[in-house]
């Protein structure tokens, strides 16, 4: 068939990061206890080997992380920017860890592409959700934002994006 590009299952990569990881040592830290700390030191990755864990920005809950696998810290590391959210154990963790979370997407092509297809996965689930918005809501106050940030996630070229937010902390809405 003309004009059919075979691309390769990237993401399949995902499900090895626990073989992947395997060389790493291990932790266990305790219900409560924190992987990352917003805002404090980064740069380094942890796999998720069994339990759970809670991410939260600026105290708010943003996502639940239960599957073996799951990497944690990435973002601050490939950005080199303190993370820009917490990570705290709601249930006895197994992790494995790597200090030096640069050194380890460097030395290792797969690891690299394994993280790189876990933030795509993650990027598409935000792009879907704020599309989904933008046909549900329309313009209705508040969310008529939603087509500038589409745009600017799905062209965004240059400078290192800032995490966090020019909008006000607290509105008054």
């Amino acid at each position: 068939m003309l004009g059919v590009v075979r691309r390769p299952r990237i993401i399949a990569a995902v499900v090895d990061m626990l073989a992947l990881s395997a060389h790493l040592p291990e932790v266990e830290i305790g219900t409560g206890e924190a992987v990352v700390v917003e805002g404090e030191a980064g740069g380094s990755i942890w796999v998720l080997v069994s339990g759970a864990l809670d991410v939260r920005k600026g105290g708010e809950l943003i996502n639940t992380v239960t599957h073996p696998g799951a990497v944690i810290g990435e973002i601050s590391t490939l950005l080199g920017t303190p993370p820009a959210a917490s990570v705290v154990a709601t249930e006895p963790c197994r992790l494995r860890y790597a200090a030096d979370g640069g050194s380890l997407l460097v030395s290792d092509p797969e690891v690299m592409v394994a993280v790189a297809a876990g933030l795509a996965e993650r990027l598409s689930v935000v792009m879907a959700y704020l599309a989904d918005l933008k046909h549900q809501y329309g313009d209705a106050p508040g969310v008529s934002m939603v087509s500038d940030v589409l745009g600017q996630l799905a062209h965004h070229q240059g400078p290192a994006a800032r995490p966090g937010s020019a909008r006000e902390p607290d509105p008054m809405y």
